[in-house]
């Protein structure tokens, strides 16, 4: 049987609430539950069998956490933003201090840390959870990253490490920081995801619709993908979807479904974050733009009436694609740490990042051969501290760059737009140029607004080009 301290309570049951629900009855720890919808809590009780004899259902948020002993802990699985804020005021009139919120869902970590302040001047505890693994994760293993106090996160390690996914025995649990830190790194997980699955797409479109081939032959491609570097869930379940055929139509399942990918947020909060951070998430921000761009079918559809389709067919092998998806992911893992870096930093969370890497390598979205890599990475000596240099991936990188450079080059050469393996090529680009081109930018900044530059030769500071020596209007050009 499961043991914690104190009272346990779940609140919301919806697919991933019900899951995690499940989960923790399974493991053998009492838990109340309650649901707004009143009329969701007897079916959650037939829905877990015998496993019901371990809950108690209760008809408001406020009588669950009544009801549980102290020192108690109620977790909610609700939506994002105003449920988090409501279900919060219910809970205060009767938590008492050493009590704990769980918070299990997507949250804007800004309003995880605002509700963590908040409960703390009050003496209780708020945890911003993130939980990654979809309903099946949530049911029989996810990958948990928890922010907040430490204490609170102790008296509940018992049940989070129970839950959660297993990598050779240990579990895919762990407190990674104080406040907002949990669900910031639960939001970059997210960003990751969206740019691991755009490349997978784009590797998809150019082997459908620029070399003609049919789904059910992908299939054993992409499991075979499966079995070497690229080995990750996302390339297992795209095998898995590619050989699906539609019961209706007998044809693809990917031929019956509509060309327009749904996103909650996480992905665009980890782009604004990053821009606040003054980070690169550029593969990340073009998944993102990529699934909002799709969302125009009507739009599209009226481009290709007026412009004409670009697209043509391209000649490329199997292993530069390979190569292609290698390079893109490394860049988007590298630029998704190297954002959690800055906001650790920023926020004085001090992020173990190996860790985080070994809370990813079971039950999570974007578990993949890379991130024990990753997590050896972090232990060890990187170079300039950046994981993009680390050896495994930069001897990676130098042999697959090549790779993903002539499938960019063809893309669109053929007119298939490969946003994010495009950005993720100029990224690498960028990275490895000692001298770019920002020299005639900051002359430019200079020119029009005598912002000023630091000269190569001397080191100097607020220098100035010869053009601050003449009466200049700086809009028009003119000189006085």
């Amino acid at each position: 049987m499961g043991e914690a301290s104190g009272g346990l309570g779940l609140y919301g049951l919806g697919t991933m609430g019900s899951a995690l629900a499940l989960n923790i009855l399974e493991r053998g720890f009492a838990l109340g539950v309650a649901n707004r919808t009143a009329a969701k809590v007897p079916a959650f009780l037939a829905e877990a069998g015998p496993l019901a004899a371990r809950a108690t259902a209760h008809g408001s948020l406020a009588a669950l956490a009544a009801a549980l002993p102290r020192p108690r802990a109620v977790i909610l699985m609700v939506d994002a933003g105003p449920a988090v804020d409501d279900s919060v005021a219910a809970l205060l009139p009767v938590l008492l201090p050493g009590d704990t919120v769980v918070d299990c869902g997507n949250a804007d970590f800004n309003d995880t840390r605002r509700r963590a302040a908040d409960l703390a001047a009050r003496g209780l505890g708020f945890l911003g959870v993130g939980v990654s693994g979809g309903e099946e994760g949530a049911r029989r293993g996810p990958a948990i990253m928890a922010g907040g106090p430490k204490a609170a996160w102790e008296r509940l390690a018992p049940v989070f490490e129970a839950i959660a996914a297993r990598y050779e025995g240990e579990p895919c649990a762990a407190l990674l920081g104080p406040d907002g830190a949990g669900h910031f790194v639960k939001t970059v997980h997210n960003g990751i995801e969206y740019a691991d699955m755009q490349v997978i797409a784009e590797a998809y479109g150019l082997l459908r619709h620029g070399m003609g081939r049919a789904p059910a032959d992908l299939a054993p491609l992409f499991a075979r993908w499966n079995g070497g570097r690229l080995r990750s869930y996302l390339v297992e379940i795209t095998a898995a979807v590619l050989s699906a055929t539609d019961r209706a139509t007998g044809g693809p399942v990917v031929d019956a479904i509509l060309d327009s990918a749904g996103q909650k947020g996480t992905g665009r909060w980890t782009v604004v974050e990053a821009l606040k951070l003054g980070q690169s998430a550029s593969a990340i921000e073009a998944a993102v733009a990529a699934r909002s761009w799709s969302a125009e079918k009507a739009t599209r559809a009226l481009g290709e009436a007026v412009l004409g389709s670009p697209r043509r067919p391209v000649d490329l092998s199997e292993a530069d694609l390979e190569g292609a998806l290698l390079a893109g992911r490394i860049v988007a893992y590298a630029q998704g740490f190297r954002v959690l870096e800055a906001a650790s930093a920023e926020y004085g969370w001090g992020v173990d990042m190996a860790r985080v890497a070994e809370t990813w390598r079971a039950g999570c979205i974007i578990r993949s051969a890379l991130l024990a890599d990753i997590a050896a990475a972090f232990r060890g000596e990187l170079p300039g501290g950046q994981l993009i240099l680390a050896p495994a991936f930069a001897a990676d990188l130098r042999a697959s760059l090549p790779a993903l450079r002539r499938v960019v080059a063809a893309a669109a050469l053929g007119g298939h737009p490969v946003p994010a393996l495009s950005a993720a090529l100029a990224f690498a680009d960028s990275f490895a140029q000692g001298r770019g081109t920002a020299d005639l930018i900051q002359a430019q900044r200079d020119y029009f607004g005598r912002h000023g530059f630091v000269r190569l030769d001397t080191g100097e500071a607020n220098s100035h080009g010869p053009w601050a020596d003449a009466p200049t209007d700086r809009i028009t050009g003119k000189t006085g």
